[in-house]
């Protein structure tokens, strides 16, 4: 029986990275996570249930290259983590075209690197999908860092801010934009539990002229935008216009989309073309970003169809800084 979905199209590349580190199948990957007492496969369980079997497996890849690497630093060993979530991309897919294993898993050593201040999750609406990255990173980031990781989200509706706050025990950030002055004002603060959740802070915004200005307020350093309910209303316009207005200021930022999701809906003329081609939301990623994801932020489905793993973008970045993590302790231990 095969271990994972595509097992046929993606287990002869998977082998041909394996032998370049002195391992000789996916199954030996499992027994030298094992014998450092890790378990990625269950780690990706934890942060997203319903992701596929092949995420677990290319997590247990990577995790296991990292250790032959003899990754001891966490930024290191999520760069290693990208090597093994690369080599699940399927020949000649979306995800094998943009790189997008390898962009995880730079993304997640960027997470882990003390550079990076404010890193951004950028909905549409404040995705469940969202939180269940963010949990990932709060609550292992920091063990590798010398400064704490500030985590937010950032996306359109303050009752969703709020609602989604208060089910994951985030806090809830309350503001008000004032359009004559162009001013961001903190109106309330809710923490909704005492644990690492109430470190997530949780913004709803009116509209995109509040949505840059809470980007702004924040110093986000690295955002990710997902195509959630609202692609072209909210998350790529402000990611778009924090950004022109970054360069303007001499400021860095690093954008990611996560291009997908519902992005295929809004320009039906382009189906015939498939997953290649999801139109206006695809569109306006590549005009803004340095790393293009390929399918959902939320959907393994989604994910999976392009090519890559099953399982939602955003929980996979929480994924590559837990494990990462959880190599880096081991090998100091």
């Amino acid at each position: 029986m095969a271990l994972f979905e595509s097992y046929e199209r993606r287990i002869d590349k998977i082998n041909g990275v394996l032998a370049q580190y002195g391992i000789k199948s996916v199954e030996e990957c499992k027994e030298i996570c094992a014998q450092y007492g890790l378990d990625p496969y269950q780690t990706v369980k934890d942060i997203q249930g319903i992701a596929f079997e092949n995420a677990s497996w290319a997590y247990t890849v990577g995790a296991a290259i990292a250790i032959k690497k003899g990754c001891k630093v966490a930024a290191d060993a999520a760069e290693a983590i990208g090597i093994g979530l690369q080599a699940f991309c399927i020949p000649g897919s979306v995800a094998e075209d943009r790189k997008v294993g390898l962009g995880h898993g730079n993304l997640g050593a960027m997470l882990l690197r003390d550079e990076t201040k404010c890193f951004c999750f950028l909905a549409g609406h404040e995705s469940f999908a969202a939180a269940e990255g963010a949990i990932g990173i709060v609550r292992n980031a920091n063990k590798a860092r010398k400064e704490p990781l500030r985590v937010i989200l950032n996306g359109l509706g303050k009752d969703a801010a709020q609602i989604i706050s208060r089910i994951n025990g985030f806090t809830y950030v309350q503001t008000k934009f004032d359009y004559y002055t162009s001013e961001l004002k903190i109106v309330n603060t809710k923490a909704y539990s005492d644990t690492e959740r109430a470190n997530v802070r949780c913004f709803g915004a009116d509209d995109v002229r509040e949505g840059v200005a809470i980007m702004h307020h924040e110093g986000v350093d690295v955002s990710i935008t997902g195509n959630s309910t609202n692609p072209t209303r909210f998350q790529h316009p402000v990611a778009g216009t924090y950004k022109k207005e970054c360069i303007e200021q001499g400021k860095k930022y690093f954008s990611v989309a996560s291009g997908g999701g519902t992005g295929r809906t809004l320009h039906p003329d382009n189906m015939a073309a498939g997953p290649a081609s999801y139109g206006m939301t695809d569109t306006m990623g590549r005009m803004h970003s340095d790393a293009q994801f390929a399918g959902s932020s939320s959907v393994p489905a989604h994910v999976e169809m392009m090519g890559f793993l099953g399982m939602g973008n955003n929980p996979m970045v929480g994924a590559t800084v837990a494990i990462a993590v959880q190599v880096s302790q081991a090998l100091n231990k």
